[in-house]
């Protein structure tokens, strides 16, 4: 592996604080960075991790996001790190994270391979996937919904996403302890109903808890696309039953 050398220490501070700039240039990244206990792509995940924690997103983090990428960590790789890390250091700083990390992986409109113009823009309004078809589970949704595994240890994390009019039926999440769901919503505009109460309006950054045993139904608006992260909650004997579609009158009275 090359060398990695640094100089922006001395560029920047080289006559004004000498000191810091040969710490900076030639012991930690002349030495640490070079190390080779650990390798430089750790070393890089390790560092965005460590300035995200901290609420660190200007152009050092922005610098150590580049330097990851060009240490081989992919764009599926940065957004399941950045919402791992989000659990613990705070979900504001995800969302700075990753305006960065779209800056720095070009997701840009026009990259997005999807013919429909407005789903390439509300692609490009989040920082996850939008996957693949949903396949496996359309018999359970009216409209076309797409699936995007986020994290599939420890906690199962998927970005859902809705094209305008779709909904899933209702539904019930069982468990003997523990269960439900978490929903998220990262982009665009939908909806969250219980049986028995009033729809819900979701927009970016609301969080729906969802208990065991509540029957209730979720999906977009009728005119906008819809993405939300479903976190299934932990616990034990976990079943999901499906129900009835979410009729056209139902769902007609949203707007």
């Amino acid at each position: 592996m090359a060398k990695i050398v640094q100089t922006a220490g001395r560029n920047a501070l080289g006559e004004f604080a000498p000191e810091f700039a040969h710490f900076n240039d030639d012991v930690l990244f002349g030495e640490n960075w070079n190390n080779q206990d650990i390798d430089v792509k750790t070393r890089s995940i390790i560092t965005v991790v460590a300035l995200m924690s901290q609420g660190i997103t200007d152009s050092s983090l922005k610098f150590h996001l580049q330097n990851a990428k060009d240490h081989g960590v992919t764009q599926k790789e940065i957004a399941a790190i950045i919402t791992h890390v989000a659990f613990y250091a705070g979900w504001p700083k995800a969302w700075a994270v990753f305006n960065l990390s779209k800056e720095v992986w070009g997701v840009n409109e026009g990259d997005l391979p999807y013919e429909d113009a407005a789903m390439r823009a509300h692609a490009k309004e989040m920082p996850f996937p939008i996957g693949q078809p949903n396949d496996g589970f359309a018999q359970y949704f009216s409209g076309k919904s797409f699936l995007a595994p986020v994290s599939t240890d420890q906690v199962g994390i998927f970005n859902v996403t809705f094209e305008p009019g779709c909904r899933n039926n209702w539904h019930i999440h069982h468990a003997k302890n523990g269960g439900g769901q978490i929903l998220v919503c990262v982009a665009g505009r939908g909806y969250y109903q219980e049986e028995g109460k009033e729809a819900i309006e979701m927009k970016p950054g609301d969080c729906i808890n969802i208990p065991p045993e509540v029957k209730h139904w979720h999906g977009a608006a009728p005119d906008s696309w819809f993405s939300h992260l479903a976190v299934e909650v932990p616990g034990e004997e976990t079943s999901n039953e499906w129900c009835e579609p979410v009729s056209d009158e139902e769902y007609g009275k949203l707007k």
